[in-house]
């Protein structure tokens, strides 16, 4: 039997075909599989290996210039020179092959955190585990919201529909079924089969996988693709664009720096060295890696702190965040419901109080434990945390009587053992209701359970002690009365109805019921949801909660932590839904809260937001909630509870499902570029201060400042570490003090530029200060002078560029890379000024401790002036 005709063959079968029962794979056959199959992973394209990947670090514009500078020096006879451009060009090489392969690494770290789980039946139980130790002959469990993850045959199917267009290119939904196809079809028409890559959108079923990894038929697809090549985050764009308006700008002035050179009478191989090594010295080449760099250590840092972040560009995003749209359930509330109190025929109940031996009380429990598509394992539940509340409540109740149960200590999986279900209707956010079919007491019996406003329209009868009786419109507000007090006390509430009937189970039998009762839980707000609300109105940005609750549950958990305030809107799905457009942009701004919305309602949410001029954060985790999280600028997607789909449309997953997840992101977001932005103010005003001295020196008639040795030295020392370092700058308290910022602003802005300029002239001031004192001596000194002050000059810069606040406030040791990158830079040039050997290969002269004392006093009289102008401006 091959692959292509698994859809030919009975059940039996493919399970004696697969070696597999009902109970599932063992975990030790299971294993040997995996060793046999290998993972389910799909196999990438053929990477660089590390030396193509070395030697790609040579094709670029500047190392090619640089590489022409060498042998310009070569056949100059400056041997030294040659030797030390060469080393730098390995040692960048070497630093730019390290960053690519821990950017891969730190990539497939990522991956692995947001890869898709999968549930499965091994050695008889339910569990869930990564998708990559999925293999042929596993039962897995689809349900609505899943991504199916590998290939398989339909065992048992109850209403499931799947989006195959990753596939077939089909966007409807195709309906599947467990029977068997005849015949060589086509994979479209293959209805009792399923695909890696496709989407559960509705109904449940259970299916045997038949292929994993690079023999699913996605798998063909992806053995038959080349590699698409990363785009580059809008931030990179802007930066490359500046970058090369930069060099243009830097070229131009070396060709005036030549011609001076020459007009002075300088040799011309001279004068192209020195042309050259100016122009490598200020073009800020570092300066992309860098920002990927402090963006690759931005995501890391916030994968530790439950937020994965699934590409880069929402790092950026993170910082501009105005409107954080979050649903209520496990983001904000602790996602751990618990039944609270029991309404049947006029009285509430706990939990414990209720009775087997009283038929209504008997058939609630069966709705609420066989109508159930969750279940605890080891005391974790799995699926729906109202589902598995239901299990626990029934795990709660003292069995009395002599039934099966007593000696189960009433547990859910002998109830469920000893009825098998018939059909089902899973639920939907459109009905909001979930029904199944058992035979009770030997009668086929419909159980339903859903929303009290949808299922109560359509109970036609209620149950009491003394039998069934009509339901009469006094007893229907008796009950809604009873639903508006658990809701105003932030409770959530489930109705349940039967009927007896031997009629097909589909949308159209839900009519016609008997009501039993109401179901009362609450999921109580985390501890540090209210602290992490006060935090993003701080931060200047407005929480909303959107749910499909009730309006006044909504309202009632929203007002506790601070989300809803005297003052505010609260809007149901159906009144969002009579406004207009323009109504809804007037009021969008004291609207708070949103209850039983649709998948359309969030989406226009949103929009209207967004045209407003705000950056949006949706968070999710429903198949419902796919399209707002693809609409919104950062989509956010639930880990624990989140369905497969809602992964795959978001930006950022929280792996804790918390909102104060979020709050921390967005600090971090806006941590991550307020770094990038002073990287690059430190790296922009270390060069202009490089390129004035130069300027200065050519229109005065001096001898030339710096050796092309000099500025490579300097462009090496200065450009990386204390870059690196300023881009590990801790976030701090003030970030979420902050408004957001506007995302159309750039980051050269006019107070950028002033700043840099300035900073800048000092520090060439400082170095030319420093120049003028050893041309007293000799051109060889004032070149030393000049070289040694503003190597130092730039390291103390360094320090200078962490915040916008004095070094005082933050703290010299809060950044220890800083130290770090400042003792390194110090020791490299103390070899160059202390060490004769190095005299020669670096065109320095020895210095007295005189001038040793000049160059410190100096270099760090740029950072003096500027520490106090942020003292003075900080006051």
């Amino acid at each position: 039997m091959t692959q292509k005709n698994i859809w030919n063959i009975s059940v039996k079968e493919l399970m004696e075909k697969y070696q597999v029962t009902e109970q599932g794979l063992t975990t030790a056959r299971a294993e040997e599989l995996r060793l046999e199959k290998g993972e389910n992973i799909l196999q990438e394209s053929r990477r660089k290996s590390i030396p193509e990947v070395f030697i790609s670090q040579f094709a670029d514009l500047l190392v090619v210039i640089l590489i022409i500078a060498a042998a310009i020096s070569m056949f100059s006879g400056n041997t030294e020179s040659t030797i030390v451009i060469l080393l730098v060009l390995v040692i960048n090489a070497i630093l730019g092959t390290l960053q690519h392969v821990k950017a891969q690494r730190s990539l497939d770290s990522l991956r692995q955190l947001s890869s898709p789980g999968a549930k499965v039946i091994r050695d008889g139980v339910k569990r869930e585990i990564p998708s990559k130790d999925i293999v042929p002959g596993d039962i897995v469990i689809l349900e609505a919201g899943d991504m199916i993850v590998a290939d398989g045959r339909i065992l048992h199917s109850y209403s499931l529909q799947v989006n195959e267009s990753s596939l077939t290119g089909e966007s409807a939904n195709v309906e599947k079924t467990d029977a068997i196809i005849e015949g060589d079809v086509a994979l479209a028409d293959r209805a009792n089969m399923v695909y890696s890559g496709s989407l559960v959108t509705y109904g449940r079923a259970e299916m045997l996988v038949t292929a994993t990894g690079m023999e699913t038929e996605l798998g063909k697809i992806a053995g038959l693709m080349n590699a698409a090549k990363e785009r580059k985050t809008p931030l990179q764009e802007s930066l490359d664009k500046f970058s090369s308006r930069l060099a243009i700008l830097i070229l131009i002035i070396c060709a005036v720096v030549f011609c001076l050179c020459i007009y002075r009478r300088m040799t011309l191989l001279d004068s192209m060295m020195f042309a050259v090594a100016l122009a490598v010295a200020a073009i800020p080449e570092a300066l992309s890696s860098i920002v990927t760099i402090v963006q690759a250590f931005g995501t890391q840092k916030m994968a530790k702190e439950n937020a994965i972040i699934k590409n880069l560009k929402a790092v950026e995003s993170l910082g501009c965040v105005s409107v954080i749209c979050s649903d209520k359930t496990g983001t904000l509330t602790q996602n751990k419901m618990t039944v609270q109190q029991i309404y049947i025929e006029d009285r509430l109940y706990e939990p414990d109080q209720l009775d087997l031996l009283n038929q209504t009380h008997r058939y609630l429990l069966y709705d609420a434990v066989l109508n159930n598509d969750s279940s605890i394992v080891d005391d974790k539940g799995i699926g729906d945390p109202t589902e598995y509340a239901l299990l626990e409540m029934f795990r709660r109740i003292e069995a009395d009587t002599s039934s099966i149960l007593k000696e189960a200590n009433m547990h859910e999986d002998i109830l469920r053992q000893n009825m098998q279900r018939l059909e089902e209707v899973p639920f939907d956010s459109d009905r909001k209701l979930m029904s199944t079919k058992y035979m009770l007491h030997g009668v086929p019996t419909i159980l339903t359970k859903g929303a009290v406003d949808v299922l109560l329209d359509r109970c036609d009868y209620v149950r009491c002690s003394d039998g069934i009786r009509p339901m009469t419109e006094a007893e229907k507000d008796k009950i809604r009365m009873q639903n508006q007090l658990f809701s105003e006390n932030g409770l959530r509430v489930l109705s349940f109805a039967y009927k007896e009937s031997e009629e097909n189970l589909d949308i159209h039998a839900e009519y016609g019921y008997t009501f039993l009762g109401l179901i009362s839980m609450v999921d109580p707000p985390r501890e540090e949801s209210a602290a992490a609300v006060a935090a993003s109105k701080r931060a200047g940005i407005r929480p909303v909660m959107i749910t499909g609750d009730h309006k006044v549950t909504a309202v009632a958990i929203a007002r506790r932590i601070g989300i809803y305030e005297e003052g505010d809107l609260a809007l149901t799905g159906a009144e969002l839904d009579a406004m207009s457009d323009s109504e809804l942009e007037e009021q969008i701004a004291q609207i708070s809260v949103y209850a039983r919305v649709s998948p359309e309602n969030k989406i226009r949410i949103v929009e209207a937001w967004q045209r407003r001029g705000n950056i949006v954060s949706m968070t999710g985790d429903g198949v419902n909630d796919a399209p707002a999280l693809k609409k919104a600028d950062i989509g956010v997607a639930m880990g624990i509870t989140g369905t497969e789909v809602s992964k795959d449309a978001a930006d950022m997953i929280l792996s804790d499902d918390n909102f104060a997840t979020i709050i921390k992101a967005v600090a971090n977001g806006r941590n991550v570029y307020r770094n990038i932005k002073n990287a690059i103010l430190f790296l922009l005003s270390g060069n202009t201060a490089g390129i004035l001295a130069v300027l200065y020196t050519s229109l005065m008639g001096l001898p030339v400042p710096f050796t092309p040795v000099h500025l490579l030295f300097i462009n090496l020392l200065t450009d990386s570490l204390p870059a690196l370092a300023i881009g590990m700058e801790p976030a701090d308290d003030d970030l979420l003090k902050e408004k957001p910022r506007n995302p159309r602003e750039g980051i050269l802005t006019r107070g950028f530029m002033i700043t840099m300029i300035t900073q800048g002239l000092l520090i060439a001031a400082a170095s030319m200060t420093a120049y003028h004192i050893g041309l007293t001596v000799s051109s060889a000194m004032a070149s030393t002078m000049a070289f040694a002050t503003l190597t130092l000059a730039r390291l103390f810069h360094g320090f200078n560029c962490r915040g916008s606040e004095s070094i005082f406030r933050l703290g010299l040791t809060s950044n220890r890379y800083s130290l770090y990158a400042f003792t390194a830079g110090v020791s490299l040039l103390a070899l160059v000024i202390f060490i004769p050997g190095l005299h020669s290969v670096f065109s320095v002269a020895d210095l007295p401790m005189t001038a040793l004392g000049q160059i410190v006093g100096l270099a760090f009289m740029p950072t003096v002036l500027i520490q106090i102008m942020k003292i003075i401006r900080h006051r």
